[in-house]
Order: C-alpha cells, then sequence, then structure tokens
C-alpha cells in the first residue's frame, strides 16, 4: 500500500482490531518465544506471586497490537520503530474460548514529510483497562 502522507492529517484513525486471546495462544507463543515462565500458562502460579490469573506475555501483547499498523500499511518492513511502555497485564481466563480481548485503536500523531514517516499512536486496552501507554509505531511511507 502507497501511503500520501498529504492526505493524511493529526487524529485521523488508520484502523482498529479487537485481538481474542486464549490460553492455547499464550502457549504456542511461548514454544515460539522460549518463554515458558509460568505467570503465563498456571493460574495457581500465577496468583501464588501476586498477579490476578494467568497473563499474556507482554511481547505478545505489544506485538498483538502493532498489527493494526502493518495491516494499514501493509508492509510489515516499514515499520522502522516501535515503542512502549507495559502497565497492566492482560488476565487470560481458563475459559474454553478466548479468554481475555485486547482492543487496539491507531491514529495518526505525526506526519514528517522530509523523512517520509508517519507516527502512529495506539490505543491498547483489556477489559477496560489501558494494558501499553506510549505506544507508538513510526512507519516509512513510500
Amino acid at each position: 500500500m502507497t501511503v500520501a502522507l498529504n492526505e493524511l492529517s493529526v487524529g485521523q484513525e488508520i484502523g482498529k482490531a479487537a485481538i481474542d486471546v486464549s490460553r492455547g495462544d499464550l502457549v504456542r507463543y511461548a514454544a515460539a518465544s522460549g518463554d515458558f515462565n509460568p505467570i503465563h500458562w498456571n493460574g495457581r502460579f500465577a496468583e501464588q506471586v501476586g498477579l490476578p490469573g494467568v497473563i499474556a506475555h507482554g511481547m505478545f501483547t505489544m506485538g498483538a497490537a502493532v498489527q493494526v499498523v502493518t495491516d494499514w500499511i501493509g508492509n510489515p518492513g516499514a515499520v522502522v520503530d516501535y515503542q512502549t511502555r507495559f502497565t497492566k497485564p492482560v488476565v487470560v481466563e481458563d475459559l474454553d474460548g478466548p479468554g481475555a480481548t485486547i482492543e487496539v485503536t491507531g491514529v495518526v500523531g505525526a506526519v514528517d514529510e522530509a523523512n517520509s514517516t508517519v507516527r502512529v499512536d495506539l490505543t491498547v486496552t483489556s477489559a477496560g483497562q489501558k494494558v501499553l501507554v506510549k505506544a507508538q509505531a513510526v512507519v516509512r511511507a513510500w
């Protein structure tokens, strides 16, 4: 996809998504990432260490959120910077279906025509709470 920088404005929504997360997703992510910390699959252990239950991996949440940006720009390689702060865990209930939903909205935060880049600001919530703050991706537009 080609993004016309002169057609973008600060505050313009670029997309939104609701990403369902199951315990199975966390197990698959653990296998792919090598992060087998029991807080991501064992509810009893998670509660013993003071968590409200099994929580999604922070990097899983971060990766799920940036999908809104890559869907919009059409090329994951266009993302030149991506940063966030983790504020709340995504608690994944032990259900047959999705145990949590991550809701993401992306808006244009800045347009830099001189460098052909766009900063996309992401709002990322789960269960009504912001789970990431200052989530920002910079993408190169061609």
